[in-house]
């Protein structure tokens, strides 16, 4: 593609605010805006939505609102205005972060952007602060090089890594709010670094409390061990139905042998971004792709039973897990949600007592990749990643909001895009983002934004 003086302003101002943006992610990341207020106190969160409400008004946004949702966050909206005529583009993000987790196993603190090895760490780096600022440096190139060509609508959500669900019920409640003809998520990512990838589908999830009860206290394992029965063993053995030997998930009645057409993901290249030790297998059946794009997956998150250390001889009365079952496309979580209750009572032995509870649930998402919207991000990534051609992938995770602007605007074209590629390792300590793409991404975006109102003219 021949260099195009335009395309090369816009690359050009973003590259020379670049250095604003690192100040910018960092003044963001220092921001402990983990949405569960049981381990981080509501006002860690405030100044956060805050900063992002701040910066929409200085790039001139009107109607800039701090939207109480139902779970308790907030959610920051923007509006601003577009030539007469010109189509609406909603731009996501969340400012809402994953706990920090281990604090020993960072290697910088969590809230402090750091630069190291050419990259920049810190929790919400990538994931998702870091789209906040992709989408400021896309709007402030096209203020710079002759206006902003589309309305544009923002939308900041404070609670996305919680599941809480918060914004959708406000947007179900106020559907005129994010009306849009285009809707830019910024919360994927490349499938790696430098390879333009748009995310095309996404699993849904459901996340199951299991609480399991065999007695009314504990008793001596060696006055009554080998005929009380065990909660934690009954609970054990739960779970272990929850997977075939290969450690495919097996939920009675939920399929599990769909396929992916489409970019596929190599072995050694997922043993390597999983980190996976030397000698250990991956689980499961078919291709890569077909196991975390296309297929259900059940994770056991969590398990209330005593620690080893302080352990006392003794049969356990009562255990409980947290489990989060992925629900490819084509499937719906609602009925994935009473299958896995349903499995979950079926096998739970010995006449234990069992209570499930639902702690979280969302559909899983497919997008039209033949829109116009979709031609209008390609020709942009082929101009920001030269000599690649965009690429679409699956992605395991679920962002519940976009089944509710899909129900809620079905004429809505859907794009994801975003930073947290492989090496960002997301949700886990030393999260970090490359500074390339944040830069390519935001020259990607502005560009899009031209093409697609070129589309619509």
């Amino acid at each position: 593609m021949s260099p195009n003086p335009a395309h090369e302003r816009i690359a050009e101002t973003i590259a020379a605010l670049m250095p604003k943006a690192k100040q910018e992610l960092a003044a963001l990341v220092a921001y402990r805006s983990v949405a569960d207020f049981e381990q981080f106190p509501k006002s860690e969160s405030e100044p956060a939505a805050n900063w992002v409400a701040d910066a929409l008004r200085t790039e001139g946004f009107t109607d800039v609102a701090l939207l109480d949702t139902p779970d308790g966050t907030q959610s920051v909206y923007g509006l601003l205005p577009g030539p007469e005529g010109a189509p609406t583009v909603l731009l996501y993000a969340h400012y809402d972060v994953q706990p920090p987790l281990d604090e020993q196993a960072w290697l910088t603190p969590p809230f402090e952007l750091t630069e190291r090895d050419g990259r920049w760490f810190g929790r919400g780096s990538a994931d998702c602060k870091g789209g906040v600022i992709m989408h400021l440096l896309a709007l402030r190139a096209l203020k710079e090089n002759g206006g902003i060509p589309v309305s544009v609508k923002f939308i900041a959500e404070g609670s996305e890594e919680q599941g809480t669900g918060g914004l959708e019920r406000y947007a179900e409640a106020h559907p005129e709010l994010l009306a849009s003809d285009a809707i830019v998520i910024g919360d994927s990512g490349n499938f790696r670094v430098g390879l333009p990838t748009v995310t095309s589908t996404l699993r849904g999830m459901t996340m199951l409390r299991v609480e399991m009860d065999t007695l009314q206290g504990n008793l001596h394992s060696g006055q009554f061990g080998g005929a009380a029965p065990d909660a934690l063993g009954a609970l054990i053995r739960v779970l272990d139905s929850l997977r075939a030997e290969d450690g495919s998930t097996t939920v009675d009645g939920l399929a599990g042998d769909q396929t992916w057409e489409g970019l596929q993901y190599p072995e050694d290249a997922f043993r390597g971004d999983a980190k996976v030790l030397d000698g250990v297998e991956l689980i499961g059946s078919g291709t890569i792709a077909d196991r975390i794009w296309a297929r259900p997956a059940v994770t056991v998150l969590g398990i209330d039973c005593p620690p080893v250390v302080g352990a006392t001889p003794s049969v356990q009365s009562s255990a409980r897990a947290l489990i989060s079952l992925r629900v490819p496309p084509g499937a719906d979580a609602a009925e994935a949600t009473k299958l896995l209750r349903a499995h979950i009572e079926a096998h739970t032995p010995w006449g234990a007592q069992v209570r499930t509870e639902q702690i979280g649930q969302g559909q899983p998402f497919r997008a039209d990749v033949n829109s116009p919207a979709y031609q209008a991000m390609s020709d942009a990534m082929a101009v920001a990643y030269p000599g690649q051609e965009m690429q679409y992938a699956g992605q395991g995770g679920s962002i519940p909001l976009c089944n509710t602007l899909d129900a809620l605007y079905p004429d809505a074209e859907i794009l994801l895009i975003g930073l947290s590629e492989p090496e960002a390792q997301i949700h886990a300590p030393n999260e970090s983002v490359s500074p390339d793409e944040l830069r390519q991404l935001s020259i990607t975006e502005a560009l899009f934004l031209q093409n697609y109102a070129a589309s619509k003219a």
